[in-house]
Formats: C-alpha cells, structure tokens, sequence
C-alpha cells in the first residue's frame, strides 16, 4: 500500500512537473474586451503605424464571427493631392497573387484536368530546368512551394529589362540550382510562369481568363483587376493609390513617390501568376473569408474541401523556434503559435505591401493594404495586435518593438556605410569609344545589345520585345549603371585587362541579380 501511495505520489509529481513545464511560456489570458473597444485600439494602432513608418495610407479589413466588422481606408492616396483613402482604394496586392494561381490550379484538379503530381514536363513538352533529372521529374506540386532547387528569387527582375513570360520561360535552363531538389525552401517567383503555362495548356484560356472566371466572378470581386494595365486604369481614373518607395537614408526612414517609369508596370504584368493582381479592401476581404470558409461562396462550394485542405496543408518547414512553427503550403504560410494557427501571405511589389490573413479557430480574417514598401513589420504590429485583443491577451505594443528594432538596424548599416565609403577606391571609366558597339548574347533568349553615343550621353539599348534604350552612369571602374522600368542594373564591360583600358571590351555582363552569372554577352567586332 505504501508502494502504491509512493508511485501515485510520484506520478502526480510528474504530472505537476510536466504541467508546469508546458505551461511556464504560454502568455495569461483575460476576459475578452467589448468588441467596439477592440476595433477602437485596432484603429488607433493603424493610425500609430502610419504615423511612425511614414506611411501614406492604409487599406484594412477585418472580419469575425461571421461579418465584416471593419473596413476603411486610413490616410491619403496620394500625399500631393491629399484625396483620402477608403475601403475602395486600390492596391497591388503582389505576392499574395501566388494563392489565386494555386487556387485555379486546385480548382482543376476538381474538375481532374490535371492532377498536383503530375510532371511538369507532361503537360509542357518544351519545358526545360538545368538539370536535365529534374527537368523530367518536377511536379506541378513543386512549382507552388518554393522548393525547386531555383535560388532565392533568381530571376525576379529579368522583367525589368524588358523580356516576357515567355523569354523567362525558356531561361529556365539557364539557371544552376543553388540546393538539391526538395531539399530545401527558398521562396521564389518564376516558377508560377511554369505554373500558368500548364493552367492555359489544359483550359485553353489565359491565366488572366482563367482567374476572372473561376475566382473573381464566383467571389464577386468587382473591384479587383490584374498586371500593369489594370493598375493604369485604377491610377488612370483616380480609384488607385499611389505607390511610395521606402527606404534608409542614413539613418532615417525616407518615402518618395513613384511615378511614371519607376512604378514597373511592365515587370508587374510579366511577373503576374506570382504577383500582379490589384484589389481593394472591400474586395480582398472576401478573398481571405473564401479560405476561412473552406472554398464556400455562400451555399455554394466553388473548390472542393479536399482541394481547399491540399492548399492549406504544410509542405516544408520554414522557420522553428520554441515559441513558434512556420510552415510554407501552396501560397500560404502556415505560423503555429501557443495563441492560434494563422495562415497568412505577404506581398510586396514596387512601392506596395499587403498582409492577407486567416484564423479558422477564431473565425477570424484580416487583410491589410499599404501604398509603400514599409518593411513587414509595420503589417504584422497591427495584426499581431488585434489576434491578441480579439483573444484576450495583454495589449502589447508590437509596433514600439518593430520600430526600436529597425532604427538600431539603421544605425549599424549607416556606420557600415560610411566605413565602406572612406575605404571605397574610386578608379577611372574606360573611354566610351572603347566599350561603344554591338553585343551578342551568349544564349539566343537573351538578345543582342547595343552601346553607343548620342548627342554627348552614353546610352545601352536591349534587343528585346521592350527595346528600351536607357542611359549609362558610370560606377567606378568599368562599371556602369542604367535603371529600367523601376531597378537599377549594373553593367560590368569586359577587359583582357581589367586594370587597362587600352583595348576594346570584349564583352559585358549584366548583374540581373545575386548569384545570376548567365547574363552575359560578347562583343562582335
């Protein structure tokens, strides 16, 4: 009996050890405030966020228990005009675009058009990566999970120079892996080309098409339009905000508007599977409440469960620590916490960020429009702080954190800066008559390249669907720079020498971006 009463004595021991070790980090809960005191502290945190990261306006939804209890437009337009924003403004919406992709694709499947595990290859003969194994053996699957073996957003800007989908397409050979296939996540875009590519193969309709009709139409998302022409438009007849550019200047935050060429709207329609759709809060909304409601438009199921579920599930494990799992899906982030499971996507373009949101525990979606590429940051201080409010959580100010942070971060990057600039060895250009003249690529997708003198200015111009002639600034060295539709490009002339400039070029490379060596051309004499 004794014995008996030592075991179950140690056992509750335990079970109280093992409880109190579970327990130790999960924050203390209190009663729920009143929901018009919760959408009041949302609004003033908006409000603090503009404020603080020098934010034109800020588009937000916000809907519980089965309605939309908040939807508005905080600041201005446009800050020389001073229009105020509402809940129809318009924004880019970027990479959250990737989930309609994903959404048609499964929509598809549903109909057994095409099924997650079928090879990209069988749906696309002329389809080729740079590693032939790979090239026969890819999924669809793969193609909407970032793990392809395609180097963190290689290829990202080629649009920016003026080449197309199709151009993009057939440079995927051109592109070494930076990790073993499926081994690894590293967040990509070009790969939705692919991806529409085999949606159009098997409809018979664009990707522009096949989006209209399977989700914005059932969704009733009236407002919401698709790549460069349609944001145009919205800029065209005054429904649009203007995008902002954010940056460090120093150690200060810095905004400027965007306007004409740097706005990328050619990259914005060419990058569009994986980041061109513009919407409103009215209707974006009603995007994040369709996966909240597990494919349903009111009685009726638009994609099945099934398929809705495949979406949402976890393929590869992002980022892990004690407090929290991130997990990336098929275009959604899947981030469990001990407060709740959210699914979210961020999105990013030029001179626009959005949050879209979903928390099927607590029936809870939100969505989030900025017109600046404010970092994350500033979207994630005013979510986080409404799922803690709507849970009964202490108020805490994320945003003071966040903001603390990136000014600490600012100061040990102006001190690099600086220190980089004293030490920065300033060497003379070639003569332009030396580097002046026609280049071929070295890859017939790429085009040829001309440089050349007009009127006292050195200028490149690229043999592309674009042709866009722009100016060359020269760098340092024999490196030049020239800026296309919103980024700016170095361009690196070749010398047998590279300390004489003696002789003529003998090639050129364009730095499309980190680790992207295959945009190079050589000089034909």
């Amino acid at each position: 009996m004794k014995k008996t009463i030592l075991l179950l004595t140690a056992i509750a021991l335990m079970a109280f050890s093992v409880k109190a070790q579970t327990t130790k980090n999960i924050p203390e809960r209190h009663p729920v405030l009143p929901q018009e005191e919760i959408i009041a502290n949302i609004e003033r945190t908006i409000e603090q966020v503009r404020k603080d990261w020098k934010i034109p306006s800020i588009g937000v939804s916000l809907y519980k228990d089965g309605q939309i209890l908040l939807s508005k437009g905080y600041g201005v337009k446009n800050l020389e005009t001073g229009v105020p924003a509402d809940e129809h403004t318009v924004y880019q919406i970027g990479s959250v675009s990737k989930s309609f992709t994903a959404a048609v694709i499964a929509s598809l499947v549903d109909e057994g058009l095409l099924s997650w595990d079928d090879r990209v290859k069988s749906h696309l003969p002329d389809f080729e990566m740079y590693d032939p194994w790979v090239t026969e053996n890819i999924q669809i699957k793969d193609l909407t999970s970032h793990r392809t073996g395609l180097r963190d957003d290689i290829g990202t800007y080629l649009g920016n120079l003026g080449y197309t989908r199709d151009d993009i397409y057939r440079m995927l050979r051109l592109m070494p892996p930076a990790y073993t296939f499926r081994g690894d996540y590293q967040y990509n875009n070009i790969t939705f080309i692919p991806a529409a590519k085999i949606i159009e193969k098997v409809t018979g309709k664009s990707w522009e098409e096949n989006v209209r009709e399977r989700i914005f139409e059932p969704l009733g998302m009236t407002e919401t339009t698709l790549n460069g022409e349609g944001f145009a438009a919205a800029l065209a007849d005054g429904s649009a905000a203007l995008p902002y550019a954010f940056e460090r200047k120093g150690r200060e935050m810095d905004i400027w508007p965007m306007i004409g060429d740097e706005q990328s709207l050619w990259w914005l329609t060419v990058v569009g599977p994986a980041g061109s759709i513009c919407s409103t809060p009215t209707d974006l909304i009603k995007w994040a409440v369709f996966h909240l409601e597990d494919g349903k438009v009111g009685d009726r199921q638009v994609i099945s469960k099934k398929q809705m579920d495949f979406l949402h599930r976890g393929v590869t494990i992002t980022s892990q620590n004690a407090d929290k799992t991130n997990l990336y899906g098929h275009c959604w982030f899947i981030e469990q916490t001990r407060k709740c499971r959210l699914y979210f996507h961020t999105g990013t373009t030029w001179g626009m960020t959005t949050m879209c949101c979903f928390i099927p525990e607590m029936d809870f979606a939100m969505t989030i429009q900025v017109n600046s590429e404010a970092p994350s940051e500033a979207r994630h201080a005013i979510l986080r702080r409404a799922v803690d409010l709507f849970l009964g959580y202490e108020d805490y100010d994320y945003n003071g954190d966040y903001l603390a942070e990136w000014y600490s971060n600012a100061e040990k990057k102006a001190e690099a800066d600086e220190k980089a600039a004293a030490e920065r060895v300033n060497l003379p250009a070639p003569a332009w008559s030396r580097i002046q003249g026609h280049y071929t690529g070295r890859h017939d997708v790429l085009g040829d390249i001309d440089v050349f003198i007009e009127n006292g200015r050195l200028f490149i111009k690229m043999h592309n669907e674009k042709a866009w002639k722009r100016e060359l600034k020269h760098v340092n060295g024999n490196v030049f720079n020239f800026r296309a539709d919103g980024w700016g490009f170095d361009v690196t002339f070749l010398f047998d020498n590279p300390d004489e400039w003696g002789s003529l070029s003998k090639g050129l490379s364009i730095t499309v971006g980190s680790g992207e060596d295959f945009a190079n051309w050589d000089r034909k004499l």
